[in-house]
This record gives C-alpha cells, structure tokens and sequence, in this order.
C-alpha cells in the first residue's frame, strides 16, 4: 500500500524538475486569484507561483513550486498564516500512508546500530510524531480517521480545532481527486498554520481546494483560540 511514497524517500534531486505541475498555465490561476481577492506572483523561474490574502485580518501565504520534502514527487503547494494564536496549541493532522510511512523511516532509523547520529536532512515531521499522541473522537465518520491520523500534546486542541466542517472539506477532494496515499498534512505549531501536498492532481481545482482547506483551518483555529490569546493582557486588540 506505501510503495509509492517510500519510492519518493529514494528519489533524488530530479523529484524537482518539470513536471506535469510546471506545464499548468498560469492565466487560470491567476484569473481565479484575482476573483477572490488574492494577491498573485510567479517566481523568477517561471515555474513556482505563490498566493496571498488574509483571513479573519491575519497574512496568509500560499506557494506552489519545487518540493522541500523528499517524500513529495513533482510540485508542492505549502501555506503558511501568522494567526497569532497561543503558541502552545500544537495539533497536526496528517494522512494515514504518510505517517505510517515515516514512522517506519524513522524506526529504522533509530534501530540502525551503524547510524551515528540522526540525518540532519530528515523532516521534522518525523520528530512530531514521536513528540505527539494520536487521537480521536467519535463526532467524526469513520472514513475520515480510515484516512487522516490526528496528533496532539492535548486532545482538547484537536477537538476545538478540526470540527465536522474542515473535516468534511478535507474529505471531499473535487475529482479527479487525490488518493489517500497523495501525501497532506495540515498544522498549528507556535502560533501559525501550515498547510503541505505533494500537488496532485496537477490542476487547478487540486489548487482552488487546497486552499480553501487551508483557510478553513485558519478560520477554524481563530474562531476555537483567539479569543484565548485576545483575553490575556492588559489592554485591547491592537490593530494589524
């Protein structure tokens, strides 16, 4: 069931060459940005292409371009938004093959008696998951956790954060959609959100609902912890 994604840990460099991503045209994306309000740049290359707008009044980023993970093949689309929530909140949710996938990396890793020191090269995905607990609620339909794995310090986070809402956006992919082994994960760690994918389908409804996942979640995590952060301090919200 994981072969394709423990195929991508033994790829090299070329897993960033053109590929099917590199040929999307850019008009379409940027005539979509531009009817939902969203700043639209390419990179200097050509190739990489990034999105910006706000949500509840915080930054957020979207790029789509070379991978920064050796499990991804072809493009990545990553997001990233300064929500400015406590810094404590941590809960990532991640897809099952992905994270069986790096556990048994990071297992054989750890049990290599020839193997020094840990691969400075590894993504810190793997220290998460031995850092957090899974979990689970049962307020979410089964395909959904068939699916996704949830990881926390604190179980009350992921229930405030993932509701039925992002979980169902999470699960209903616009065809052709991605397969459960497509890798994606989505985050809160120190504050921020993060989104990463391995861009496949290379079109752009892949794109169009990777986004709106990504700013669900962010909308999310505002309306579940900032009014936390709000009510510790001296004096009222100061203005972007």
């Amino acid at each position: 069931m994981f072969d394709r994604i423990k195929k991508a840990f033994s790829m090299a460099a070329k897993e960033s060459q053109e590929g099917p991503a590199s040929q999307l045209a850019h008009g379409p994306v940027s005539e979509w940005a531009g009817t939902q309000g969203f700043a639209f740049s390419i990179d200097e290359a050509g190739q990489g292409i990034a999105l910006e707008g706000k949500v509840g009044g915080k930054p957020w980023r979207l790029q789509r371009g070379r991978p920064t993970r050796n499990y991804i093949l072809g493009q990545e689309v990553r997001a990233r938004a300064e929500l400015g929530i406590p810094e404590d909140i941590a809960v990532l949710a991640m897809n099952r093959p992905l994270k069986e996938a790096l556990e048994k990396r990071a297992y054989q890793i750890y049990t290599d008696e020839l193997q020094t020191s840990v691969d400075s090269t590894l993504p810190e995905e793997m220290r998460w998951l031995a850092m957090f607990d899974e979990v689970g609620w049962g307020t979410l339909p089964a395909a959904f956790w068939d699916r996704y794995g949830v990881l926390t310090d604190k179980r009350e986070h992921a229930l405030a954060w993932i509701d039925s809402p992002l979980a169902d956006l999470m699960m209903k992919w616009p065809a052709p959609a991605p397969t459960a082994e497509v890798p994606f994960m989505v985050l809160l760690l120190n504050g921020k959100a993060y989104l990463r994918m391995e861009y496949t389908p290379a079109d752009l409804l892949t794109l169009q609902h990777a986004a709106l996942i990504f700013t669900s979640a962010c909308e999310s995590a505002l309306g579940a912890f900032g009014r936390k952060q709000r009510s510790v301090g001296a004096g009222p919200p100061q203005g972007d």
